[in-house]
This record gives structure tokens, sequence and C-alpha cells, in this order.
């Protein structure tokens, strides 16, 4: 049975489904087998956390829903632009991995009582286009891009699990997990063939993530 080639107006229906899929809070879902589902939930909730404890993690936990949303833009936006198909195929399946961590963040929102930052639209936008470029650019720095964006991540979470109470055992779950996750998606990229990035590069997404991370923890 064959399988059935794609138009580009099918390619483009698909990316516009997963934005707006990525963009509207509820639709997506954790897909992981149970044995690798959320890690939230066998982890005892910290209760009452103090207001003001509360209100950090959540700008917290902001954040790094838009990062996942910003994940989300850039695996799209290098697949629809990357030339060898088993690149394309794994910057697809990355955004798919990336989804658990977007459902993940959007939970621990709704359960500090908050909601997710309303300039996710603005930071997909962004963060898709940054993808296409590369993927433009080469494969090779394609995957170099998707190394040094989850090393940056990491060292985001890092700094989070040091800011967040060691009573709040399901937070403190669900980013060490993400940790882990992104740190594996690192090595695959670099292992695949990803080039370094020169170093003006590397600053630049330095400093478009400070101004990602000062506006949604607020808005």
């Amino acid at each position: 049975m064959t399988q059935r080639r794609l138009s580009p107006l099918d390619k483009l229906l698909a990316r516009a489904d997963n934005a707006l899929r990525t963009l509207t809070p509820g639709t997506i879902q954790a897909e992981r087998t149970p044995a690798h589902a959320s890690p939230a939930p066998d982890a005892p909730d910290a209760g009452s956390l103090p207001t003001d404890q509360r209100r950090h993690v959540l700008g917290l936990m902001r954040i790094n829903h838009t990062g996942e949303v910003c994940a989300q833009a850039l695996y799209q936006g290098q697949a629809s632009t990357a030339s060898l198909p088993h690149i394309r195929h794994a910057m697809e399946e990355s955004a798919r991995e990336e989804e658990d961590h977007l459902a993940w963040c959007e939970e621990r929102i709704q359960e500090l009582g908050g909601v997710p930052s309303k300039l996710n639209p603005l930071f997909y936008a962004m963060s898709y286009a940054v993808g296409a470029t590369a993927g433009l650019i080469g494969d090779r720095w394609s995957l170099g891009f998707v190394t040094e964006t989850e090393n940056q991540v990491v060292k985001h979470l890092e700094s989070h699990l040091y800011q967040v109470p060691e009573s709040d055992l399901r937070t403190r779950a669900i980013l060490e997990q993400m940790k882990t996750d992104e740190l594996k998606h690192a090595v695959t990229a670099k292992d695949a063939g990803g080039a370094d990035l020169p170093p003006p590069v590397r600053h630049a997404m330095t400093l478009m993530s400070k101004v990602m991370t000062f506006t949604t923890y607020r808005i």
C-alpha cells in the first residue's frame, strides 16, 4: 500500500493545526505510555504554598510552558525546511515528545491557579521563523541550533529547580523529568551531526531567551 504524498496545502494545514493545538489551552495531551506518564501524579502536592512562593512557582512554570510553545514552533519550522527526510522526521518526532512537557506545564499552571502567558502567539511566530531559517541554512546548522537550544533549556531548568521550594514535589518532579528529556534531545542532535554555532549566534539566542523569561514571568 503506497503512502499518499502530502501536497503543499496539506503541509500548510498541518502546520496551522499544530499551531492552533499548541496555543489553545487544553488541546495538547501527554501521550506517553503509563510507565512514562506525567511524573507529577505520584509526587505529593505541597498543599497550600505561601502566597509569595506560589506566585513565584507559577511564574516559573509559565516561563517553562512558553519555552515548550517555542520548542514546538522551532521544531515545526525546522521540519518545514529541512532538506533530508530523516532530519525532517527527527524534528517532527522531537516536537511530539515535547508535547508531553507542554501538557505537564499547562496542568501545573492550572493547579497553581494561573493561566499560560498571553504572549505565547508572538513567541510561537518568532520561533517558527527562526526554526525555518535554520532549516534553510542547512541541516547541520539546524541540528546545531537544536543542540544549543536544548542546552540553554537545561540551564534554565537547573536554575528553576534551585528556586522551587523543596516541599513542592509536584513541580520539582516535572522539571526533573523535563531536564532529562531535554538533555537527551541535545545529545541526539549533536550525535546526528549538529554543528557548533558561532558565539554571536549563541549570544543572540541567550538574549532572546532572557527577553522571553522576563516577559512571560509577568504576562
